[in-house]
């Protein structure tokens, strides 16, 4: 086992899990994940941190996939605490592992950032939801801000190597609007006590149209 493999391997889930289980970060959380209903796929599940906060009520069945065996782990911790039959894989968002026009929404909280191509993972989510099917999505990414987006141009390539292939000057909305979602709702904001070019967030709503 290398070092970087071992890093990314041992140190930088618990650097994640860390890092998304700010309360901060949990009040955004709140904003869409409880609006989840039908059948469920989660993108990029690990670490278990958006479970509870999914009404059962309104949920009839829940899938998922990370690419960490480690953050797998304690995603299956979470629903066994939870208490709910979940389809919970490794995999990847570029070839996501279900069938066509199969879930009712799918949500997608601080994974857009890392994977390795962003378009064709926005493709793969519109192609296993139904069509009318919902995309909730919350993440950090590019700022409208001149000043700020040159600071994350620059720190870009070095917090890439250290934070397992995050982008920070990804579009969001935006790039959901390119991949045919019709975006219904959408906020941001700057997280206090962050620095900027870390902390702009991107959270809404988007529908799978046109079919």
């Amino acid at each position: 086992m290398g070092l970087r493999h071992w890093y990314e391997e041992t140190i930088l889930p618990k650097i994640i899990k860390c890092a998304c289980n700010d309360e901060r970060i949990e009040e955004l959380r709140g904003h869409v994940v409880p609006l989840a209903r039908g059948r469920v796929f989660e993108l990029g599940c690990g670490g278990g941190l958006n479970q509870k906060l999914y009404d059962p009520k309104l949920v009839t069945g829940f899938a998922a996939i990370d690419p960490s065996p480690a953050m797998l782990d304690d995603a299956l911790k979470a629903a066994q605490e939870k208490g709910w039959q979940a389809d919970i894989r490794e995999g990847r968002g570029e070839a996501i592992p279900f069938e066509d026009d199969a879930f009712d929404t799918v949500v997608c909280t601080y994974t857009m950032c890392s994977v390795d191509n962003q378009a064709l993972v926005l493709k793969e989510m519109r192609r296993i939801l139904k069509p009318g099917g919902t995309l909730l999505f919350l993440e950090h990414g590019r700022s409208p801000e001149a000043k700020v987006y040159r600071h994350q141009r620059m720190i870009e390539p070095v917090w890439k190597r250290v934070m397992g292939n995050c982008h920070l000057t990804r579009e969001v909305t935006a790039a959901v609007q390119r991949s045919g979602f019709e975006v219904q709702d959408t906020s941001n904001l700057y997280m206090d006590k962050m620095p900027r070019w870390a902390g702009f967030m991107e959270w809404g709503v988007a529908v799978k149209a046109g079919e």
